[in-house]
């Protein structure tokens, strides 16, 4: 069952995503070599909570933190820490997502630590192009595999500008959200258009590619969270969450 939210019910989750903007924008400020991934997730916890919401991830299935904070090689779900202290060149994902009145907002961005490579900044680049083209293609009627096809051309477009061939990670993707941070449907990053469910309005969707500069083969960590590229080459992490309207796609976790 796909959930169906009345236009109220979007505004309670534009609410939401607000809430995770600020939380991002924050982190996004705090970032710089020096700072741990714990001081970041503090900032981010910190925001959320004197917005009167509650972080999505922290308890979920035990997940000790609030924000997921994926360094370098790390793709998804790496776990802050106090440890974990970044430096000039790293590249870090942060994923984050709030509860507000009972309704759910999850987005994610990848951020330079000081100046980064070229090559680093290109995978951002395209991670968070091929998340747009994404969005572009969410429209009432549509099927979900259109956005799914958007977003692996648009990672195509993007390799043959840079000359980069880019792994899209398979085992994770989008999904849908609301009164839950996971839900139908799941959306793949890759396939061939007009496949899955019909798109409607009211749909909320999680649209999060996520790429590397190697392989699309991943490995999940012995800490049962923090997932990695199996060739330890970089990863970038791009998301937002979108409902579907009869005017087209709402980015309700754009700032």
């Amino acid at each position: 069952m796909i959930e169906l939210k009345t236009p109220a019910e979007l505004e309670a989750m534009r609410a939401a995503g607000l809430v995770v903007a600020k939380a991002l924008a924050a982190v996004t400020a705090a970032v710089r070599p020096g700072v741990s991934t714990g001081e970041l997730d503090e900032v981010a916890f910190q925001v959320i909570r004197d917005a009167g919401a509650v972080p999505s991830f922290l308890g979920y299935h035990d997940y000790p933190a609030t924000i997921c904070a994926s360094v370098n090689h790390q793709i998804v779900h790496g776990i802050p820490s106090t440890d974990q202290v970044l430096a000039e060149g790293d590249l870090i994902s942060v994923d984050c997502g709030a509860i507000l009145d009972g309704w759910h907002g999850d987005s994610a961005v990848t951020l330079p630590v000081g100046t980064i490579s070229a090559a680093d900044q290109a995978l951002s680049d395209a991670t968070r192009a091929s998340m747009e083209a994404g969005i572009k293609a969410v429209r009432p009627d549509g099927r979900l595999t259109d956005i799914s096809h958007a977003i692996e051309e648009s990672v195509h477009r993007s390799e043959r500008a840079s000359g980069t061939t880019y792994g899209i990670v398979r085992e994770y993707g989008g999904h849908g959200i609301g009164r839950a941070m996971h839900m139908e449907p799941f959306l793949p990053n890759y396939g061939k258009p007009g496949k899955g469910p019909r798109l409607r309005a009211g749909m909320a969707i999680a649209i999060e590619p996520m790429l590397t500069i190697g392989g699309e083969q991943t490995q999940e960590l012995d800490d049962g969270w923090t997932v990695v590229t199996a060739d330890g080459s970089r990863a970038a992490h791009w998301e937002h969450t979108v409902a579907i309207t009869e005017d087209g796609p709402w980015v309700l976790t754009a700032p």
